[in-house]
């Protein structure tokens, strides 16, 4: 009389965390959270407040557009889902948005209400435009004087040239400033940088 009550007690508990384990949420979300998008506000600081549109995408309007071109057409952003992909141009700008900054306003819930899209939206941008920037790696990447003179009149519009001081040598390439979250654990003070900030720095060396 005893075994059943409290067999069924167990088949209870034992059924109650099934459908916690399988639904994984333990509280009610609430209402959703409103975002309003500010992407549309994009293409008038290109046209009137350019400088505008470089502190929020951290480029110039003119750059930006080339990088669209270079990557538009690339196959991450086709697929054959009922559920369309945003356009390149806005996954290019939340991308960039998410790059050109740090500590808190570069996660994704902050950029996600900047855009006025998900979470889930800004990560699959950045992972989708990452994709299609690495696979143009050695379009814009390359050690001055490997290529051959047709190749590089092919790459005027990068408006490089190789420097012969540079042959048979080692060379280095300054480039932008990755700021850091938090000071790192080991050398911290190493990582201090002129703007008062911890940061690396994106610097190629051969």
């Amino acid at each position: 009389m005893i075994i059943a009550p409290y067999t069924q007690l167990l088949d209870t508990i034992e059924a109650l965390r099934d459908e916690v384990e399988a639904a994984r949420v333990l509280e009610d979300p609430g209402e959703p959270i409103p975002k309003a998008s500010q992407l549309p506000l994009l293409s008038h600081f290109a046209e009137h407040r350019p400088s505008l549109f470089r502190k929020k995408l951290r480029v110039n309007p003119e750059v930006f557009d080339d990088i669209l071109d270079q990557i538009s057409s690339h196959p991450v952003f086709q697929n054959q889902s009922n559920n369309k992909q945003l356009p390149v141009s806005i996954q290019l700008a939340i991308f960039l948005y998410h790059a050109g900054h740090y500590g808190n306003t570069c996660s994704p819930e902050d950029v996600g209400q900047w855009a006025g899209v998900s979470v889930g939206t800004v990560v699959n941008c950045t992972h989708r435009v990452i994709a299609a920037l690495l696979d143009q790696h050695d379009e814009f990447v390359y050690i001055p004087g490997a290529q051959s003179e047709e190749m590089r009149r092919a790459r005027a519009f990068t408006k490089s040239r190789t420097c012969r001081a540079w042959k048979n040598r080692v060379f280095a390439a300054d480039g932008s400033a990755i700021n850091l979250y938090a000071r790192p654990g080991m050398f911290g003070d190493g990582f201090y940088d002129r703007k008062a900030r911890f940061s690396l720095n994106c610097q190629v060396s051969v």
